[in-house]
Parts: structure tokens; C-alpha cells; sequence
């Protein structure tokens, strides 16, 4: 354990924060996670952060059996008695000045970004985010999945199921997927009306009859964690990634598992679909990035391509398609982005660089748009935008969003009268934090006003080579710079 660094946040005159972490050699996702968990169960006896085993509902839920899911609570539905919301709202940003300039190296900005939302956990952290239909879910330790309104994330309702530890959440429509403890994937259809509503409809694989004498053992079941989902929308394919290594495919129309595969030799991190092609992309803590195709007219997946540039372990993936190119990005423990172009007349993928500027590893990414978004373990998001028609890309915005690793990321566009406003970004850290963003790109050509006036106020700042986190103590930060730890 490295030295202990004490920061006390300006809203807190007199109560001092004591933050701890480790400094480890091999970096990447799975470690992440599991020294984490760890840290959550015998946290600092400073900390007032309570662990979801502490919390009554839990001891309550964990005993339940797969049939017991429950039907969503919904905050309009609910009795008189007052609801104990584990959600705290944190201090609002400042009324006199509440659009943050993005610490740009040019005078003129470029991008300008907003907190609207800053929501904290006392029970455990946020693992997964997903955005559909004006809604936010979030999976947590905790059995309970919560439903947020967009923008500014008022509470909806939750749903609660037999398992907690939901890695993975995605949302399509009105069909939301939900990854849990006991490495089963639960389908859920959502109900977006005024009063939200929602059922469960089938936990995949299926449960096995408890009739059978000699019961046999359910082989469609991945044998450890459901780190990543994704989900191919013209065929209703459902693609699982686990710890165990392998990807698993489901037919959603019957509920069937129509393919399993050992895709890598480590951790399964992240999945992506191409939904032009059906082109399934895969990254593992291994290092490598492979790109699978479904054989023709049948159910069974073939490799095509394994990219791999980096010793690190692969986090994170996230594509941008449009009629004319197509980009693959994926985040590694190196810090570093790569990218990949796609040829126009052949299904090959070449490599066209990487994007550098985060300091540690790269938790996190979600593409939307032309921007990519990614989140670190050195506690910041970054915004990075590709020059149309060429593979440069430059970094529009660096958002100290979290006081400890950003471990997850949403993203979706914001429209007001069919007309494109910005964006909404939600991001959930490793320091127990969920947070929502508004995101306004600046067109160069457009100056004066407001943008100006902006420009001015930050004239006299000057943005420091480095500014330490506040949760990462001095002596850790000092090997990672000066480069004392090995890279895997």
C-alpha cells in the first residue's frame, strides 16, 4: 500500500476525505474490478460510504430464487410512507458561472460542457450505464436496476431482480438486457408511459426443470462473470462476453443460445456490433482485438481478423459507421486509443494510429456522432473528435469529472424540435459517483456573444502540464510518470 494522501474538498471546512489505492504492476479491467470489490469490503475506517452488504435489502434479496424478480417500483405508485432513497444530490456547480471551458491549448474554445446532474452512492458503485427513450439505467452492486429521467436524472422507479453485480446493461427500444452475479442474462420490457412500468420476460439461459431426477448441467451458462453485451438489430442477436473467456450468441426471438465460442485467452472486456454488416468486434485483458462474421446461412462465427498493437490489456471498445467510412477505437491499460479505418472494398481493417493523452488506463469508450468519448483511471473524460475525411482527430475537451476512476460511460444526442441541441453524457467512478453532463460542440466560424465572453473570463488561466488527482496519492503518481512499472 502506498502512502495515504489527505485532500479536503473546499465545500468542507473542517471534515478531512482519506482516499487509499494501491499500486499494482499488470493493469487491467478484470484486476481492476476485483481489487475494488475488495476495497469495498474492508474499506478505510475514515470512509462513511456504506457496502450494499450493509444495507437491509440486500440480505433480504440475495436468497431469492430466479422466479422471484419483481416488477419495477415506480415513485408515483408508491404508498405515503417515505421513501429512503440511497441516491444523495450533491452541491449544484456554481449559478454565476455553470459552463466549465474545456482546458484547450488554443485561445478559441471549442466545445463547452456542463454538469446537470451529480448523484451519490452510499451502497456500492455503478458498473453499467445504458440510455434509451428518455431513460437512464443504472446496474450496481446492489439487486435493484435504476431508471432515471433524462436530462437532469430524477428518479423513475427500479427493478429488482434475485442477483446483484450488474456489469452489463444494454437497451434497445423498449427491450432492455441485464447482466448479474449468477452469470445469467435477465430480458426485461420497459414501459416508458408516465408511470413507469416494467416485466420481466425471460432469464437467459433458461432455467433446467427441477422435476428431472439426475438434473444435468446447463451448458448454455457462461462459467463466470457477463463482462459486455451487444446486441445486432436485423437479425436480433444478442452477443454475451464473459470472464471465462468466451462470447455466446442468442437468438432473442426464441430465447435460444445459437452459438458459443472461445473467443480469447483472457477476460472478454467489451463487444460491438457492426450493424451494417453484422461484423461482431471483441477485446480482452490479452491484449488483442478480433473481429468474428457469422457464416453464411448459418449460426456458428469464424474469425477474420485479430488486431493486436499493444501488450496492454484491452478495456474498452466503441464504433463510429457512416455511408463513407467506418472507424474501430478501443481503450487499453496503457492509456492509449488505437484505431482502426475500414477499407471500402473489402472487410479489412487497418490501423491508423492511437490517440494519447490519458494518463492511466482507459476504463471506458462510447462513440456518438462523430465524437468519441473516454473515460480513465486517471478520473477524467475526454472528448475527441475525427477531422471529416482523414484519420486526424483532435481532443476537444478534458472533463475532471470523478475523484476516482471513471469506470463506465453513456452517451446520447440531445434534440429540442427535431433540431440537434448537444449531447448527454452520464458517467458513473470508482469514488461512488453518477454524474450528467450536457456537451455543446462550437462550430469555428461561430464567434462573439456569449463565446466571447466565455473566452475572456478563461484568458488568465494557464493549464498546468499536470494537475494531481485527489485520489491518487503522490508516490503511486510519481512511478507511473517516471515510468517505474512495467506495461502488459
Amino acid at each position: 500500500m502506498v502512502s495515504l494522501y489527505i485532500y479536503k474538498p473546499k465545500s468542507c471546512s473542517s471534515i478531512p476525505f482519506l482516499l487509499t489505492m494501491e499500486y499494482y504492476g499488470k493493469r487491467n479491467l478484470y484486476s481492476f474490478i476485483e481489487e475494488e470489490t475488495r476495497a469495498n469490503q474492508s474499506s478505510p475506517p475514515h470512509l462513511s460510504f456504506k457496502s450494499h452488504r450493509q444495507i437491509s435489502d440486500y440480505d433480504h434479496d440475495r436468497d431469492y430464487d430466479h422466479d422471484h424478480d419483481h416488477v419495477p417500483y415506480s415513485p408515483s405508485m408508491s404508498s405515503s410512507t417515505p421513501n429512503v432513497n440511497m441516491y444523495t444530490l450533491m452541491p449544484s456547480p456554481s449559478l454565476d458561472s455553470p459552463w466549465t471551458l474545456s482546458p484547450l491549448q488554443t485561445p478559441s474554445p471549442s466545445l463547452l460542457h456542463h454538469c446537470i446532474a451529480s448523484l451519490h452512492r452510499q451502497e456500492g458503485n455503478i458498473f453499467s450505464i445504458a440510455v434509451s427513450r428518455g431513460l437512464i439505467f443504472t446496474g450496481s452492486e446492489s439487486c435493484l436496476i435504476r431508471a432515471w429521467r433524462q436530462p437532469d436524472c430524477p428518479e423513475r422507479g427500479y427493478l429488482r431482480a434475485s442477483y446483484g453485480d450488474v456489469r452489463a446493461i444494454l437497451a434497445h427500444g423498449n427491450i432492455l438486457f441485464t447482466s448479474h452475479r449468477d452469470n445469467k442474462v435477465r430480458r426485461w420490457n420497459i414501459n416508458v408511459a408516465e408511470n413507469f412500468q416494467a416485466k420481466k420476460v425471460i432469464t437467459l439461459p433458461k432455467r433446467r426443470s427441477s422435476f428431472l431426477i439426475f438434473p444435468k448441467t446447463n451448458t448454455q451458462k457462461h462459467k463466470d462473470c457477463i463482462s459486455c453485451m451487444a446486441y445486432f438489430h436485423a437479425e436480433g442477436l444478442l452477443y454475451t462476453g464473459s470472464w471465462d473467456k468466451t462470447v455466446k450468441a442468442w437468438r432473442v426471438s426464441d430465447n435460444r443460445s445459437v452459438d458459443s465460442f472461445v473467443a480469447h485467452d483472457d477476460c472478454v472486456n467489451a463487444i460491438v456490433v457492426n450493424q451494417e454488416d453484422g461484423c461482431v468486434f471483441s477485446c480482452s485483458s490479452d491484449g488483442s482485438v478480433k473481429i468474428w462474421r457469422r457464416v453464411y446461412d448459418q449460426s456458428s462465427h469464424t474469425l477474420t481478423m485479430t488486431l493486436k498493437f499493444q501488450p496492454s490489456p484491452v478495456n474498452a471498445l466503441a464504433l463510429i459507421t457512416s455511408l463513407n467510412s467506418c472507424f474501430l477505437y478501443s481503450g487499453s491499460s496503457d492509456g492509449l486509443i488505437n484505431f482502426w479505418e475500414k477499407e471500402k472494398m473489402s472487410s479489412r481493417y487497418n490501423h491508423g494510429g492511437f490517440l494519447q493523452g490519458h494518463r492511466f488506463a482507459v476504463l471506458c469508450l462510447v462513440a456518438i456522432e462523430k465524437l468519441i468519448f473516454s473515460g480513465s483511471e486517471d478520473t477524467t473524460i475526454r472528448v475527441w473528435r475525427r477531422e471529416e475525411g482523414s484519420c486526424f482527430h483532435e481532443c476537444l475537451a478534458v472533463i475532471d469529472a470523478h475523484r476516482g476512476p471513471v469506470r463506465c460511460l453513456a452517451a446520447s444526442v440531445e434534440t429540442e424540435k427535431l433540431v440537434v441541441m448537444g449531447f448527454l453524457v452520464y458517467s458513473a467512478g470508482l469514488d461512488q459517483t453518477f454524474k450528467g453532463w450536457r456537451v455543446k460542440v462550437l462550430p469555428e466560424e461561430k464567434k462573439g456573444g456569449y463565446i466571447e465572453d466565455v473566452e475572456a473570463m478563461y484568458t488568465n488561466i494557464k493549464i498546468s502540464e499536470y494537475e494531481m488527482s485527489p485520489v491518487l496519492s503522490p508516490s503511486w503518481v510519481g512511478k507511473k510518470l517516471q515510468g517505474n512499472y512495467p506495461v502488459h
